[in-house]
């Protein structure tokens, strides 16, 4: 099991956003999680991913007891075992594509020689090869996004977490990157974790969760 989440609780104030989520994920499957704005689907995002404490509850992703890690084992944590990919891309605008793929692997303690190959191979597998050495504002948005997708994989993580990520695509590139998320899946036994509100997105995971008020419930 990568992801076992039990009871997981928080609050803002006096709103409780999250009532006490379990959550569970194997190997090589992608999850959906669903829900109304104000659900806590993104909160609880942020919490799975190590971006945020919850209140109560615990946390292990590949068996690692997460909430116990201090700050800097947590980055390193972090920046090796898990992907981010987010409805905006943050890739930085004075790099290169490939630069901005691998500036994880950089923080991550790798060298240029190393990480390069690997920046170069993963490009190329999303449909990249000729578009490396454009910049962010040569990209379409479709490319860009790609391009932060390579970012999240370069450390090879365990978990990719993806919030609302074809959010600001037009419907073509949203099939397309949808599409890309189950290659990945089936070429690199790649675990997804995708907060969406796209039904036909759902509808492809191989489970799709529904959110209300905290909590998991039957749509």
């Amino acid at each position: 099991m990568i992801i076992e989440a039990k009871g997981i609780e928080k609050s803002f104030g006096a709103l409780k956003v999250l009532k006490g989520i379990d959550f569970q994920v194997d190997a090589g499957e992608v999850v959906s999680i669903m829900g109304a704005s104000g659900a806590g689907k993104s909160t609880l995002l942020q919490i799975l991913g190590t971006l945020s404490t919850p209140d109560a509850g615990s946390l292990r992703i590949e068996g690692t007891d997460v909430l116990a890690l201090g700050s800097k084992e947590l980055s390193r944590f972090r920046n090796g075992r898990i992907g981010f990919v987010f409805q905006f891309h943050h890739l930085l605008p004075e790099f290169t594509a490939l630069e901005n793929v691998m500036i994880p692997a950089y923080i991550g303690g790798r060298s240029e020689k190393e990480a390069r190959p690997e920046a170069e191979r993963l490009l190329t597998t999303l449909g990249l090869a000729e578009r490396m050495t454009h910049k962010p504002s040569e990209l379409s948005g479709g490319e860009q996004q790609r391009v932060a997708i390579a970012r999240a994989l370069i450390n090879r993580p365990a978990v990719l977490f993806a919030d609302e990520p074809s959010g600001n695509l037009d419907s073509v590139t949203k099939a397309d990157l949808h599409r890309l998320f189950f290659e990945l899946r089936d070429r690199l036994g790649q675990t997804i974790v995708i907060v969406t509100h796209d039904p036909e997105l759902a509808a492809l995971c191989d489970r799709s969760l529904f959110m209300r008020d905290g909590l998991f419930v039957q749509e």
